[in-house]
Formats: structure tokens, sequence, C-alpha cells
């Protein structure tokens, strides 16, 4: 039986979900809660964002990707940096990420607090 060829929408958008952890379906598999996705008013496909699971992973590596080096490399204004890039991805909105993210970054979770209150007083 013949494959229908994939969207190139659906091609297009791949190298975005990956980097988000989400998953591109086709519009076969496209259910409530997932990121609808049209070419000419037809429906071809949906991105499915990610779980929460992983969630603080996947920000870290990303970060880390940014940065071009290994969070616990990292001297202390680039830890400064990384934070920084955390919380403007809502890193911190998530449970233990504090302590997660001392453990990666060789810190205590006073001195991650500490970048913290630095980016509210500074911003």
């Amino acid at each position: 039986m013949a494959r229908t060829p994939r969207h190139p929408l659906l091609d297009a958008v791949q190298p975005v979900a990956d980097s988000l952890g989400a998953e591109v379906v086709p519009a076969s598999r496209v259910r409530a809660g997932d990121i609808e996705l049209r070419w000419e008013g037809v429906l071809v496909g949906g991105v499915r964002p990610a779980s929460l699971d992983g969630a603080l992973d996947r920000m870290i590596a990303a970060v880390e990707r940014d940065l071009g080096s290994a969070a616990g490399d990292l001297d202390r204004e680039q830890k400064q940096e990384f934070v920084r890039r955390l919380d403007e991805l809502g890193a911190f909105t998530l449970r233990r990420s504090v302590e997660d993210v001392a453990e990666v970054l060789g810190v205590s979770r006073f001195t991650v607090y500490n970048y913290l209150n630095a980016l509210q007083q500074s911003g």
C-alpha cells in the first residue's frame, strides 16, 4: 500500500518542534490541545506540545547549546547569564527547579536565589 507523502509544512516546522521537545503529527492524529497547522485553510497536521516531564532538562540543554558550554564549566558571570536565560524561559516556575539548576551549575541553591534576586532588582 502506498504511503501518502508528508506535507512540506510539517517538514518545515519539525526543527522548531524538535527544539521544544514537541511532536509534529499528521492531520489524522491531531487532537484537542495540539496546535493546528493549516495550509490554505486545510488542516495538514499539528504540533503536540511536550509534557512538563523533562521540561527543565530540555530548557537546560537549550541554554547550554546557546552558550556553547556545559553548565558546570561556566564561570560566575556565565552562570548568572545561564540563570537569566532559564528565568526567561519560565524554568523557575517548575517545582524543585532552583535545586536542580544549582546542582547542574555546581553552586548552592542560595547562589541561584541570589542570581534571581539580582535579576529582579536590575529589571
